[in-house]
């Protein structure tokens, strides 16, 4: 197989359909193997890129994977004879091996594996357990997808909060409200088979080769529904309403977790489940499991996290600055973009989860407590662009030596949220100008807020660390030079944004074991190992894939 890369196609040739793309790249394919299109007996696009340096002549950038009729034979001779004009780079042969889930152990150990938490990295993880035969039990606090998404549409309309199901808790994790944006800086062998999983359940083919995929939050419920039901198929079990409230640790070790199940008619059962292997994936806002890590003695550390505000823009403001004249192209799409600025001070401001056509979402998941983040459907076609503007917290600027301060610092600020809101989850806002300013602002510009239990203007200043709140001031301006009307006066910052990561780390060791306690295995975005879908997704395998060499 012959791997083609930067294959590039210029905007004006296309018209955006799926069928001109195709049609374009094989002619380009052809033109660069020096062969005639009959000879190519298969086409696969790896990688989708932009190009938007020249905005008059914007470039779609292409790696693909192409198998010619002659076979093996006939690509080594379709590389020599490139190599022979001097012509080949971008052109290599590959032979992808294909990375699987773990393969099926022979003497499954009579306890079961207990999976907490059915985010991306609990998925993952007993989705991978299972096929390996150790039947395991997965379960979320939170409600099935169907009903999550009910619970939260009455939350946006009526205020009412449930705290064991919401943005942040149930199936599918955080990451099923926020765009289920599949873009990550990392590396693995493990991402196509994540990529491939998706798609099985129903996520869009395109996530396969777009360098910045997204499935979109109308979508993702189905896509996790999709995968619980694979898990329960190889064999293990999901309990969803169903919380861990102890751990039982004896002897450095794990001996058994309490589940406490909650039905949606307030009966409570509780049943103590003896095991030798929890693996703990409950995701960064499970504040009552740190405090019951703490209470076990589970060594923990604090880390760096980062808190700030959302930000939203008109969607056609950022297409133009990125795009220019192309702006609103099918081929193109809703701009994305991707900002950071380090100041003299020595402290940077960054955005995060960027959602192009999206919309500003209440993620509280405590009474009393203002929480935002941002989300966009499949077809990314809100009015606004939304990111999370955010600068870090770093261990040193907490007080004391709790574990635990950077939680003590996200309720104090989600609490200041509420307040400044004047109650019922209404979020505080304001103008990047008037913020820029230091001045509280009274009224919309022209960008109307979406954050669905409305907004209350005024100043976020006494909503966060005055760190923070210099931070971002003095940062806006200079996120403005690289990307035109960043810091417009009439841009909305609704706050807070306080759960972009893990204030703390589970500390685990090479083995992914616990360090003090055997037998628990700390996995994904809640225990410090990843920052998104995709890498909490790659954990989730990964501590598989030792758990299984370790019982096996």
């Amino acid at each position: 197989m012959l791997e083609l890369s930067g294959i590039r196609i210029r905007l004006r040739q296309l018209d955006g359909t799926d069928g001109c793309e195709l049609g374009m790249l094989r002619r380009a394919v052809a033109k660069k193997l020096r062969a005639p299109a009959r000879e190519l007996a298969s086409l696969e696009r790896r990688r989708r890129s932009i190009d938007a340096r020249k905005k008059n002549d914007i470039v779609l950038i292409f790696t693909l994977h192409v198998r010619l009729k002659g076979g093996e034979d006939a690509e080594r001779e379709a590389l020599a004879r490139l190599a022979a004009a001097h012509a080949e780079k971008g052109v290599k042969l590959v032979d992808e091996a294909p990375f699987g889930f773990p393969e099926p152990v022979r003497n499954a150990p009579e306890q079961r594996v207990v999976v907490v938490g059915a985010g991306c990295g609990g998925l993952f993880c007993a989705l991978s357990l299972a096929r390996a035969g150790l039947a395991p039990l997965l379960v979320e606090r939170g409600d099935d997808a169907t009903r999550r998404g009910k619970v939260v549409a009455e939350h946006n309309a009526t205020g009412v909060l449930d705290p064991e199901s919401n943005i942040q808790f149930g199936v599918g994790g955080a990451g099923t409200f926020s765009d289920g944006k599949l873009q990550t800086g990392t590396k693995s062998p493990a991402h196509r088979l994540i990529l491939q999983t998706f798609v099985v359940a129903g996520a869009q083919p395109q996530i396969l080769w777009d360098a910045k995929p997204h499935v979109g939050s109308d979508v993702l419920p189905g896509v996790v529904t999709s995968i619980l039901r694979r898990i329960e198929d190889a064999g293990g079990e999901v309990r969803t309403r169903c919380r861990m409230s102890d751990l039982e640790v004896a002897g450095g070790a794990v001996r058994s977790v309490t589940l406490t199940s909650r039905g949606v008619d307030g009966a409570v059962r509780e049943e103590r489940v003896e095991t030798s292997a929890v693996v703990l994936a409950c995701g960064h806002s499970a504040r009552d499991v740190f405090e019951l890590l703490r209470e076990r003695g589970v060594a923990m550390e604090r880390k760096t996290f980062a808190m700030g505000v959302r930000i939203e823009h008109l969607q056609a403001d950022i297409d133009r600055a990125l795009y220019g004249p192309a702006a609103g192209s099918p081929a193109l799409g809703a701009a994305p973009y991707k900002l950071s600025e380090h100041l003299p001070s020595g402290r940077s401001a960054f955005s995060f989860c960027m959602c192009p056509g999206g919309y500003v979402v209440s993620a509280a998941s405590e009474p009393g407590g203002v929480v935002t983040n941002g989300m966009s459907l499949s077809d990314r076609a809100g009015a606004n662009a939304n990111s999370g503007l955010l600068a870090n917290v770093f261990p040193d600027d907490l007080p004391g030596d709790d574990v635990l301060a950077g939680v003590a610092l996200q309720r104090e600020c989600e609490r200041a949220a509420f307040a400044a809101g004047g109650g019922a989850y209404v979020a505080p806002a304001q103008l990047v100008g008037d913020f820029l300013r230091s001045q509280a602002s009274s009224g919309a510009g022209g960008v109307a807020p979406t954050y669905p239990r409305g907004v209350a203007w005024g100043s976020i200043d006494g909503c966060l660390p005055p760190y923070i709140v210099e931070t971002l001031r003095a940062a806006i301006p200079r996120m403005g030079r690289h990307l035109r009307g960043f810091d417009a006066d009439d841009a909305v910052l609704t706050g807070v944004e306080t759960r972009s990561s893990s204030p703390v780390r589970v500390t685990r060791g090479e083995d992914g074991q616990s360090v003090s306690t055997r037998g628990l295995w700390p996995v994904g975005e809640g225990a410090g190992y990843a920052g998104g879908i995709m890498s909490a997704a790659t954990d989730g395998i990964l501590a598989a894939a030792k758990l299984v060499e370790a019982l096996g």
